[in-house]
């Protein structure tokens, strides 16, 4: 492939993007959502530098996660997007605006944010334990999350997308289906890794609809701290997942 080619990829991800964006933002969440957090539109700059540097051809493997996390790509545009990981392993940084309604206990700072993303520091922890640098690691790897938006209730505890209202989960969930499909289609992984089961559950019902049919599921752990499971050695738990499943030699 080209690199031109490999430039095209990434630009029709991003124009893929740009449209969910903006059918997303014509949706409405009721109570217990309070506040909802869209990183495709005050973080564009890093979201879509990230995809120029790393959405580029072909992959091998396609990691998907659940949603934003409050101090990862809430702040930075970049999945699993752990301050550190996206400044110093991937270089990137780039201005970050603030959503519309901002709750006081969860406010975006971009890449000014002092806080980890525990989540983000495990997953990229791992990747960069493995891999000699972050352009070796995309070579044949990307990340992608299922989800754009954060969804936060009044106290500013998170709300998880399968917890939304039915209707609301159909409308959205609908969306983000589409958008998948068509970056597993751009990027033709042989294998897609759910980051925990609601991940894998939606990648169950995407793949075998179009151009991604011929792709492989394997699940991961999700690395959050919220899951007893991750808190007792995450990383080797991990990396033998996708050793046994195949998806690393």
């Amino acid at each position: 492939m080209s690199s031109t080619d490999r430039s095209d990829v990434a630009t029709r991800i991003i124009e893929e993007t740009e449209r969910l964006s903006a059918e997303i933002s014509k949706l409405e969440f009721s109570a217990p959502v309070a506040y909802v957090y869209s990183p495709l539109e005050y973080a564009t700059e890093p979201h879509e530098a990230y995809l120029r540097r790393f959405a580029r051809g072909r992959k091998k493997v396609l990691f998907v996660g659940m949603n934003p996390g409050p101090w990862g790509m809430t702040q930075t545009g970049v999945p699993f997007g752990e301050i550190n990981a996206v400044k110093v392993w991937m270089g990137l940084e780039s201005p970050v605006g603030r959503p519309d309604r901002e709750h006081p206990k969860r406010p975006v700072e971009g890449f000014a944010c002092t806080r980890s993303e525990v989540s983000g520091r495990r997953f990229w922890g791992l990747m960069r334990s493995r891999f000699d640098s972050a352009d070796a690691f995309f070579a044949d790897h990307f990340v992608a999350n299922y989800c754009p938006l954060m969804f936060l209730e009044e106290s500013g505890r998170n709300r998880t997308p399968e917890k939304l209202r039915a209707e609301e989960r159909r409308r959205l969930f609908s969306l983000c289906d589409d958008l998948l499909a068509a970056v597993m289609g751009l990027l033709a992984p042989e294998w897609v890794v759910g980051i925990g089961k609601f991940a894998e559950r939606r990648l169950l019902g995407i793949v075998g609809r179009g151009t991604e049919r011929s792709a492989k599921i394997a699940s991961l752990l999700h690395p959050s701290p919220a899951n007893p499971g991750a808190n007792r050695g995450w990383a080797e738990t991990a990396e033998r997942q996708l050793v046994e499943s195949g998806v690393w030699a």
